[in-house]
């Protein structure tokens, strides 16, 4: 939900570096939750990638 807002948000507000840095904060913790659930729950994972309308590597 904040990686969405903060999309719309610097999709308006094109020059807000500090939220941008926020942005990039969040999706590199995800990514990483990510991939550890990958490693030790892949049906869980599969599940939520596809709840979230995530690609898979």
């Amino acid at each position: 939900a904040r990686i969405a807002e903060l999309t719309e948000h610097l999709k308006i507000y094109k020059k807000d570096f500090s939220s941008r840095l926020g942005l990039l904060k969040l999706v590199g913790q995800r990514k990483r939750l990510l991939s550890y659930l990958k490693r030790k729950d892949y049906n869980s994972y599969s599940k939520l990638i596809t709840e979230l309308n995530l690609r898979d590597k």
